[in-house]
């Protein structure tokens, strides 16, 4: 008996066109120019032409290989060559502020080969943010740092405005969909960020389709709201690459209204869910609705 993974026909809610990428190819070179990565390239994301074409990316730092082996992410993994780039922060914001941004988005990779996780290069990061342009909202989208309180307070002193991390599953696929995540450490960050700076805004995202039950997706809710998370975002999980985590199935729009109806319900100030919701997707739109 053949154990190959079935490979699922895509339905028709998440057949779309591509809209025209015109800012694309300026935008790719002035990223080029400055030596910026973002995860929008490095993770295949969905919305990648979209927010190209509207002049948005999403930065990463601290590199483009990760030391995590995330089975929904195209990003590299391994050690990464080399340390954190002085220069990276500066540039970055000197890009942004060319790109005349309202609302900044930056993530990065994995660092746990750096004593300190990276957590003073995203200080320095945000800091020059908040230089270059000091009435945009700044959200970072942060690893869990391994649930070190002494990183997470050096990234939260600089300021940001949202403060998002990834929940990204439920805890039952935590081994096999993100080994070196902890779901209840992920958790602890969250909470341990709205203790300690009730003013920021708090916020989080998860993936639907990888195998588990929509009773589950209701422990994660209520498990984010009871850590104080603000803002929420659910959407469909897409195989990025061969290689990686197959799809077990895809929810239909009315699931997602159901989920984002039972997250308000949980108290949720800001809910977005749907079928190509990404946790910095029209993230200057959920912020301005929350």
């Amino acid at each position: 008996m053949s154990t190959a993974p079935v490979k699922r026909r895509l339905p028709p809610w998440l057949k779309r066109p591509l809209p025209r990428s015109k800012g694309q190819k300026a935008l790719d070179t002035l990223l080029d120019e400055q030596r910026l990565h973002t995860v929008c390239e490095e993770a295949n994301c969905p919305n990648k032409a979209q927010c190209f074409a509207h002049g948005t990316a999403t930065f990463m730092i601290l590199g483009d290989v990760c030391t995590r082996r995330c089975q929904f992410c195209s990003v590299k993994s391994g050690r990464p060559p080399n340390p954190p780039d002085p220069g990276e922060p500066q540039r970055l914001a000197e890009t942004a502020a060319a790109m005349k941004l309202e609302h900044v988005v930056v993530t990065s990779v994995d660092r746990d080969d750096l004593h300190d996780g990276g957590s003073a290069h995203w200080a320095a990061v945000v800091t020059a943010l908040r230089e270059a342009l000091p009435q945009a909202a700044i959200e970072v989208l942060t690893p869990d740092f391994q649930g070190r309180e002494d990183q997470i307070d050096t990234v939260t002193a600089a300021q940001p405005r949202i403060f998002n991390h990834n929940i990204e599953t439920v805890p039952s696929l935590y081994r096999r969909i993100q080994p070196g995540s902890v779901y209840d450490r992920s958790l602890g960050v969250l909470r341990y960020v709205k203790q300690s700076q009730p003013g920021m805004i708090t916020k989080s995202g998860l993936m639907v389709g990888l195998g588990e039950t929509r009773q589950e997706v209701s422990n994660v809710l209520r498990d984010l709201r009871m850590a104080g998370v603000d803002m929420l975002t659910v959407g469909q999980y897409l195989k990025p690459e061969p290689g990686l985590a197959e799809v077990a199935r895809y929810y239909e729009p009315r699931e997602f209204d159901e989920i984002r109806d039972e997250a308000k319900a949980l108290g949720f100030p800001m809910v977005a869910s749907g079928p190509y919701v990404r946790s910095s997707y029209n993230a200057k739109e959920q912020f301005l609705n929350a």
